[in-house]
């Protein structure tokens, strides 16, 4: 029985690419995806920080390769679906992990939605739905040859809620949510129904760009909009990068292959809870 279960969710002879692979999150999926025996792929804007992700799964026993790849530039991008190739064989698994958010698309006490910039919007949209288009694209262009492949993206909570002053953001990650699950039905009906499409809504985590949101430099306690965020999530915490985990490894493993087109919130609660 144990060996059943194991197979159900073992990743051995896969090669899995994680765009944003060095980031908090996405540097914790790739451990989890390596620890289940994929060869791990981090693709991210800087080699040093890709590489030092890499190195660690090496260290661990794992295969891993790290790549400089902006998401945002498709050339980068079918340089690094090349390499991958060369070095791994065809990709299996692609999460779609890259993005963020940046001051100049957010509504502040100095910054109006009448004030935002487009520039400044369409760069959010480049970073957060434009390169998991694209990625989409060029490594499910692979999947579509060989008739088999599962793509996950990462989004996020403000693609089910817009939430607070990140207009930009929640727009665009509502996008890469709805691009989803018509790629999950356009890959299954056009090209294989071995080919599945889902998303991850992750709740709110601490990671390196949102630290300065929701601790206090000086105190290190939280400072009022984690508070706010913490009192509106049911199990009174914010995730961690490992919570992540075993949701990815269900949805790209053989434990799902009846499961497409969805997306899971992974928040604690915080899309249940209605205040009250």
């Amino acid at each position: 029985m144990n060996n059943q279960i194991d197979s159900l969710f073992s990743l051995n002879n896969q090669t899995a690419v994680i765009t944003g692979g060095s980031g908090t999150l996405g540097r914790g999926m790739a451990l989890g995806l390596a620890a289940a025996g994929a060869r791990v792929v981090i693709l991210g804007r800087r080699l040093d920080a890709c590489e030092r992700v890499a190195d660690e799964i090496r260290a661990a026993g794992g295969q891993s390769l790290g790549l400089a790849c902006d998401v945002g530039k498709l050339s980068e991008l079918e340089q690094a679906v090349a390499q991958v190739q060369s070095t791994f064989g065809p990709t299996q698994i692609l999460v779609n992990a890259a993005g963020g958010n940046q001051l100049a698309a957010t509504v502040t006490a100095e910054q109006s939605f009448f004030d935002l910039k487009p520039p400044a919007i369409q760069e959010i949209f480049a970073s957060n739905f434009t390169g998991t288009f694209q990625a989409c694209q060029v490594f499910g262009r692979v999947m579509a040859e060989h008739k088999q492949g599962i793509i996950v993206n990462i989004v996020s909570m403000a693609s089910l809620r817009p939430l607070g002053r990140i207009v930009g953001y929640s727009a665009a990650k509502a996008a890469a949510q709805n691009l989803t699950q018509w790629l999950a039905v356009h890959m299954a009906q056009t090209y294989s129904p071995q080919i599945r499409v889902n998303a991850i809504a992750p709740g709110f985590f601490l990671a390196e760009q949102n630290r300065a949101l929701l601790v206090n430099a000086e105190t290190g306690a939280w400072t009022e909009r984690a508070q706010k965020i913490l009192a509106h999530t049911p199990m009174g915490r914010l995730g961690m990068p490992e919570d992540l985990v075993g949701t990815l490894l269900w949805l790209v493993s053989p434990a799902s292959t009846f499961v497409t087109g969805i997306v899971v919130p992974v928040d604690g609660g915080f899309s249940a809870y209605s205040g009250l």
